[in-house]
């Protein structure tokens, strides 16, 4: 199985992949490199009568695992940082973390506890290292309990219910899974670009003031 194929996920372990992937992702430092995204879109267009791919899956049943996932990993990434995450993201040399680690400190900077939870969902990397962040910044466990699940259905549900809907209209789209994952990456990258396009301006502007 190739951990980084959305399908090959849900064609070996179905919705279970669908939880098992989303938690990795959203609670531990390893799962980074998962598909989060794509894995949530492609397993709405496989719940769609119309698709042509070898697996169907039960909306119902990936939405209750993708839900799971989301959430469970998101708490049980607070409860690493609040437990010793600072000591674990000091470990680790993956630049892709430690560019994810200065999103989200700029996330909470700028947005403050509640509206850095929601966001991070949305943005690749951050949304691994944002909760044990969070739990190593000592945010409060119920703030961050009522945004991260806040933040947790709506990216979910949102982004399945999206793959769902695009494949009930429009039939045999499933065929162009490659270059519609591609786009949905692309999308979900939109924020980070953004924001390192903002702090590069700012950076700029202190530097010629």
């Amino acid at each position: 199985m190739n951990p980084l194929s959305a399908t090959s996920w849900l064609s070996s372990l179905g919705a279970a992949g669908v939880f098992l992937v989303l938690f990795a992702e959203t609670g531990l430092l390893i799962g980074f490199f998962l598909p989060g995204d794509s894995l949530l879109f492609t397993a709405g267009l496989f719940c769609t009568t119309s698709a042509t791919a070898a697996v169907h899956l039960s909306l119902p049943l990936v939405l209750i695992a993708s839900v799971a996932g989301a959430l469970l990993g998101a708490q049980t990434g607070f409860l690493i940082g609040r437990r010793g995450g600072r000591a674990l993201l000091a470990r680790t040399r993956n630049q892709h973390l430690h560019r994810g680690l200065t999103r989200a400190e700029e996330l909470f900077g700028r947005y403050g506890h509640a509206k850095a939870i929601v966001l991070a969902r949305f943005i690749p990397v951050v949304r691994t290292v944002l909760n044990p962040l969070a739990g190593i910044l000592a945010v409060p466990a119920r703030t961050f309990l009522v945004w991260q699940v806040l933040g947790g259905l709506l990216w979910s549900i949102g982004v399945t219910l999206a793959g769902y809907v695009l494949g009930s209209s429009i039939p045999g789209i499933d065929q162009y899974l490659l270059p519609i994952i591609a786009l949905v990456v692309i999308v979900s990258l939109i924020p980070l670009g953004l924001e390192l396009l903002r702090s590069r301006k700012q950076r700029n502007e202190v530097g010629g003031s």
